[in-house]
Formats: C-alpha cells, sequence, structure tokens
C-alpha cells in the first residue's frame, strides 16, 4: 500500500512540475536523493566502528560482565522473565546495548526478549520493557555522536551531560508511570 502511495506522490510531483512549468524541481529531488546517500555513506563509518566495539566487548567479556552487573536490577524489574533464561539473556543484551548507546545492535536482542516475554505470558513486564527499551539511558550515545560528527560538529560528545539528564529522566518518569498504571489497574 505504502508504494502506491509513494507512486502517486511522485506522479503527482511530476505532473505538476510539468503543468506549472517547472522542471527543474526534478533537479531538486535527484540532489536530495544525492545527498541521502552520501549521508547514509558517512555514516557507514561510525556504525561499523560502534558495532565492532559491541562485538569486541562481547568476545572480550565485557558485555557479560554489564550483563550480570545489570542482572541484580533488571530481575527485581522482571522478576517472570528472571525466571527465563533466554528471555533475561535478550533482555539484559539489549539493555547493555542501549547503555552504550548502540540502539542498532540492541534491536535484535529486543525483538527476541519481546518474543519470549509473549510466549511467557509476562505481558505487564512487556509492557515495562518497552518503556525501558523506548526511554533508555545512554552512558554513551554514540549514533548521536556520529551523526552530530557527520554533519560537522567539532566536539560530537559534548552533548552527554545533557544526553545523560535527559535520558535518566525520562526512565525515572516512563517506570514510575508504569508501576503507578500497573497499581490502578483492577
Amino acid at each position: 500500500m505504502l508504494s502506491y502511495i509513494l507512486c502517486g506522490l511522485y506522479l503527482t510531483a511530476i505532473l505538476a512540475a510539468a503543468a506549472t512549468g517547472n522542471l527543474r524541481a526534478g533537479n531538486s529531488v535527484m540532489e536530495g536523493a544525492a545527498q541521502a546517500v552520501r549521508f547514509c555513506l558517512t555514516l557507514i563509518g561510525p556504525l561499523c566502528l560502534w558495532s565492532g566495539a559491541l562485538e569486541l566487548l562481547e568476545r572480550c567479556g565485557g558485555a557479560a560482565a554489564l550483563s550480570r552487573l545489570l542482572r541484580p536490577l533488571l530481575g527485581r524489574l522482571f522478576p517472570l522473565s528472571a525466571g527465563d533464561e533466554a528471555a533475561f539473556s535478550a533482555l539484559t543484551e539489549n539493555v547493555s546495548a542501549n547503555l552504550l548507546g548502540l540502539g542498532n545492535a540492541a534491536t535484535p536482542a529486543g525483538v527476541r526478549c519481546v518474543q519470549r516475554m509473549a510466549a511467557i505470558g509476562a505481558t505487564d513486564e512487556l509492557g515495562l520493557f518497552t518503556v525501558l527499551n523506548t526511554a533508555s539511558i545512554q552512558l554513551l550515545p554514540t549514533t548521536i555522536a556520529s551523526l552530530r560528527a557527520a554533519a560537522g560538529a567539532r566536539s560530537p560528545f559534548d552533548i552527554l551531560p545533557a544526553v545523560l539528564l535527559a535520558s535518566l529522566l525520562s526512565v525515572m518518569a516512563g517506570l514510575t508511570a508504569a508501576f503507578v498504571l500497573r497499581r490502578l489497574r483492577p
């Protein structure tokens, strides 16, 4: 359906440009597409770098150490999932990747976690995980720093204090809302 909508928009734009005699609009479309490709190519390097760093962290045991560190806290927040090793492993992997600012690397673990939580019937925990995953605390906002570096920022990590504070506040607000709504439910 979306492809039909996009085709309709493209055809409408071409017809409007032809009817008004403004065929230079087609050049703008091509320039915009070229800029999008350049931007994506610019981001490939940092994305590969941080994905490689996460892989290195996993291979040297750093991710497992971070997961062990998070286990007591996450076990209290997600008691049903803590009993299912597959769900809890995916949960700690997702939270660890989000802490390191690797949202793209966190996605597969998040999908596995959601599937396992649904399979064991942990619906309240599934909602809580969604809140925690969406508002995630980022100790290192690597994706945002990569975007800032690609845009020419001289110091891409200078946003670190603001990101840390904002993500901490959003997680606290999300967790508070989830627990209040859980208590209010009959």
